[in-house]
């Protein structure tokens, strides 16, 4: 072969020296964390380091009852059941992103051992990808990955895929240096590795292998951690910071309180019984911070975020780091790559204007000749997606023959080609030569731009029937201007009767004596998927901003951009910019304008990157997409990373979140379950708060009044599993609501914690803690054998009478304490779920199966507890009816709940 002889290639003793010199053609992997310290850095949540300070104390106040004789090892439950907390959110939240990274390794292999035609020793090999050095002679055709960077010794009508570098899915490529685009991002005769060939062939010489290619250079960049701190991590440590002062202050307040009664109480100062008295209170005091700690809050957090990542894969999007789910929910902005997410990646025939004249053939010529003059092919994978090999320019006319229900192979193997002119950027159209079975002659089709394929016409077939071109040539152009305003690729097409032995190609064009008939034109683009122009709506009434960033031109972007409803036809240049220009602007210039912008055309990886640290400044949450090598600093820099399923193992690697399905309705569906699971996690707060914020005062109150608290540390645990638990599990599960997608993101420095959650928090609170104190003190007034003769009257009397009737309470009214207790919880989770809107608590309850499991488990837990606990949790069994009453008159707080949730309904 003359190619051996040219390219003679690389000995044995010098590919082992270039090996030795450059290395291997393999990407570094990206260095993994140790599985331990991944394990330990969930111990780093605000919230967590809350919890394990509260766990040394709470085993401090434990070892002091046990040791003075005042509880038995029963103390040592409320320890147990921190720590029991503790574990349970750091390990549930460590396996599912260990379950998530497992198959994101699966979605993510790269194959080295992919085959490769090299020339070594004057002799064509085909060798692992892995094993080809600096100074290969690689051998290039259509289909081919391009394994290494590299320069061309040869190009006949090179088209290359260079979208995971430069965005750009068609690049031309040349050795002709007259023919060089000085606008390419890379020369025109240089292929980069990552790429791959559309059409033609060529040889090449490698350049760079491995880590050293541009392709690894970036791969290697995107390894840096993104240390963004996400808005759900600035909220919980403000909220952690407000608990933890919060519970120090109280404290403080019960120490100096305590110890100014003392010693006012105690003119002469005995100090044995001072320091008795001291730590008594020291460790009242520690009770009270262990009693304001949410303990299940990251409880509730973790399996909120571990729900969401499991239904988000249903959903299409792989959650790779489980805080990404809920930053979704907060993003502001986002920035949009065009190919792949917007559109469908994929040429299709827009529009065919062909005219066929009547009692004509015109159809079938115009389908035999799409089909023979091609070098593409259609293949149907196994899910019978049809997939198209070689140039999509061609593979689009192939899918169009499709959608007419053509067989475009059937076609072509009957039209015998005589001879080919293959498409080139100097020719700018292609011409085969057949012998046609349906014109039983020989026939030249000949497609290419319409206004070169025109100057050889002579003749145009109409729906009236043959006119001369230069009288219909102007309303071709004027069809043609249209299409090219609306950023489409126009082809236009013509054949002509040959004879058997005349010359068809004069020095590589067609030959001058040949006048064809003109058939018409196409209108090619990368089609909008059907689902992002609502999906696009749907995050702008959202209040996020959409940016498209590409590598196309701005007239495609622009049309783009119009298609999804993006850009409005008030919209000028001021919100369109191109990467140049983008490029030489200042920050502050920049800082005026990004606002408006709604498209970057023409834009390069680290512009994207700048742009999103620029809206980062302005305290924007910024969401990217981007499946390319080339997207990947940007991806790091976001908030979220979004990479696309099909997309390069570099952009994978640097995002938070793969979309399997490559479409942007799936990113609006992450918003949704972001901004749900917030929502949730607001409402677990709302609910366990309220019961904090009574528990806290409860002990204040008993502080001060000397009296011990009326639960006992096993209820208390089960208090707690209700609290934490039970209640996460419930407001956790809560299925995403749409109508959280008609409010406006949340501002990344608001409080989780939220004016009207503050007023129900204390609200109820204070109310849980009036209603219960009222209870104790009609307890020991009256002697209570049943809630069925329960009566208001002596409730208010005795509301104020601290001179007890009875010196203790009896077990009876224990329970029944325990119980209402319980069951005010009970009924508040309800309204906790109907946070965040106007509905009824009862709205979407059918949905709501998570949650009306728990409430089951919660109602015979406590059933089962007071029935059969016996002298462990400190009870007795009530009588049937008292659970009917306690059931019915604790249930006034839902009522209430929906009575002040139907007034705001009606007012609204």
């Amino acid at each position: 072969m003359s190619s051996k002889l040219e390219y003679p290639g690389l000995s044995d003793a010098e590919v082992r020296a270039s090996r030795e010199k450059y290395g291997e053609n393999v990407l570094t992997p990206p260095a993994r964390t140790p599985m331990w310290k991944l394990f330990l850095e969930k111990f780093s949540d605000p919230i967590i380091r809350i919890l394990l300070v509260a766990l040394l104390l709470s085993i401090a106040v434990a070892v002091y009852h046990v040791a003075t004789g005042e509880a038995g090892m029963s103390a040592l439950f409320e320890p147990a059941g921190i720590a029991l907390a503790i574990l349970l959110a750091t390990v549930v939240g460590f396996l599912f992103e260990m379950s998530a990274a497992r198959k994101f390794d699966i979605l993510n292999q790269v194959n080295d051992d992919q085959p490769v035609k090299v020339v070594r020793d004057g002799h064509i090999l085909e060798i692992p990808k892995r094993d080809v050095v600096v100074g290969d002679i690689v051998m290039l055709n259509a289909g081919d990955e391009i394994p290494a960077d590299g320069v061309l010794l040869s190009a006949v009508s090179v088209q290359v895929n260079e979208s995971s570098l430069t965005g750009e899915p068609m690049a031309t490529k040349t050795t002709v240096e007259a023919d060089f685009d000085k606008e390419a991002t890379y020369p025109s005769n240089a292929v980069m590795n990552g790429s791959t060939m559309l059409g033609g062939y060529g040889v090449m010489r490698v350049t760079q292998v491995g880590d050293a290619t541009e392709y690894g250079k970036v791969y290697t960049g995107s390894q840096i951690e993104n240390n963004t701190q996400t808005p759900l991590d600035k909220q919980l440590n403000t909220l952690a910071s407000f608990i933890t002062k919060a519970s120090y202050v109280i404290a403080a307040i019960i120490l100096i309180a305590r110890t100014a009664i003392y010693l006012s109480d105690h003119p002469v100062l005995d100090w044995l019984s001072f320091g008795s008295y001291l730590l008594s209170t020291a460790m009242i005091a520690v009770t009270v911070i262990v009693v304001a700690v949410p303990e299940g809050l990251p409880m509730s957090v973790t399996l909120s975020l571990a729900m969401s990542m499991k239904r988000m894969l249903a959903n299409n999007n792989l959650v790779r780091k489980m805080h990404a789910c809920e930053t979704m929910g907060a993003a502001t902005v986002i920035c949009t790559d065009k190919t792949g997410t917007l559109t469908q990646n994929q040429m299709r025939v827009s529009e065919a204007d062909f005219a066929y004249a009547p009692d004509s053939n015109t159809k079938e010529i115009i389908y035999e000749g799409i089909a023979a003059n091609s070098t593409a092919h259609l293949d149907e994978g196994a899910n019978g997606v049809m997939k198209v090999l070689g140039n999509p320019t061609e593979g689009a006319l192939l899918l169009w023959l499709a959608d007419q229900g053509v067989d475009y192979a059937a076609l072509r193997n009957q039209a015998h080609v005589v001879e080919q002119l293959t498409f080139s950027t100097e020719r700018k159209y292609m011409a085969t030569v057949v012998d046609s079975p349906l014109l039983k002659h020989r026939v030249v089709y000949v497609k290419g731009a319409p206004e070169y394929v025109m100057n050889f016409c002579s003749q145009q077939i109409t729906a009236q029937g043959l006119v001369p071109m230069e009288s219909s040539r102007p309303a071709v152009e004027a069809k043609l201007l249209q299409y090219q305003n609306q950023a489409m690729r126009t082809l236009g097409f013509a054949y002509a009767l040959v004879g058997d032995d005349e010359p068809y190609f004069v020095a590589g064009h067609l030959a001058p004596h040949i006048r064809l008939t003109f058939l018409g034109v196409t209108a090619i683009a990368d089609p909008v998927r059907k689902e992002v122009p609502e999906a696009v709506a749907e995050c702008l009434q959202a209040g996020i901003q959409v940016k498209i960033v590409t590598g196309d031109t701005p007239a495609t972007a622009r049309e783009i951009a119009r298609q999804i409803s993006l850009w409005k036809p008030e919209d000028g240049d001021r919100n369109i910019i191109t990467g140049p220009e983008f490029a030489n602007l200042d920050d502050k210039t920049l800082l005026e304008r990004i606002p408006d912008l709604k498209v970057i055309a023409r834009a390069r990886p680290m512009d994207k990157e700048r742009l999103v640290k620029l809206l980062q400044s302005q305290d924007e949450v910024v969401a990217v997409t981007g499946d390319g090598t080339n997207d990947a600093p940007a991806l790091n820099a976001a908030q979220v990373g979004l990479s696309m399923g099909d997309g390069t193992s570099v952009a994978k690697e640097a995002s938070d979140i793969t979309i399997i399905d490559n479409s942007f309705g799936s990113i609006t569906k992450a918003v949704l379950w972001g901004r749900s699971l917030y929502r949730n996690i607001q409402k677990f707060i709302l609910f366990q708060m309220t019961i904090n914020v009574a528990a806290c005062l409860i002990v204040l109150i008993g502080a001060f009044l000397g009296t011990e608290s009326p639960l006992t540390v096993t209820q208390m645990l089960w208090v707690n599993l209700i609290m934490d638990t039970f209640a996460a599990l419930a407001l956790a599960s809560l299925p995403p609501d749409e109508r959280v997608m008609r409010d406006k993101p949340r501002h990344l420095n608001d409080n989780i914690v939220t004016r009207a959650m503050g007023k129900g928090i204390i609200g109820t609170g204070i109310a849980f803690v009036l209603l219960l104190f009222g209870l104790l003190q009609y307890f020991k007034h009256v002697d209570v054998t049943s809630i069925a003769q329960f009566d208001l009257r002596l409730f208010f009397a005795n509301f104020f009478n601290f001179t007890p009737v009875h010196e203790g309470l009896t077990r009876y009214e224990l329970t029944l304490f325990f119980s209402i207790f319980v069951f005010l919880q009970f009924w508040n989770m309800f309204n906790a779920k109907a946070f965040g809107n106007v509905q009824s608590a009862f709205s979407r309850l059918n949905t709501c199966k998570g949650f009306l499991w728990v409430t089951l488990i919660i109602l015979a837990g406590q059933i089962l507890i007071v029935s059969l606990g016996g002298s462990l949790f400190s009870v007795t069994p009530l009588k049937p009816m008292d659970w009917v009453y306690i059931f019915a008159a604790t249930s006034i707080v839902l009522w209430i709940g929906e009575i002040y949730r139907l007034i705001r309904r009606l007012v609204a």
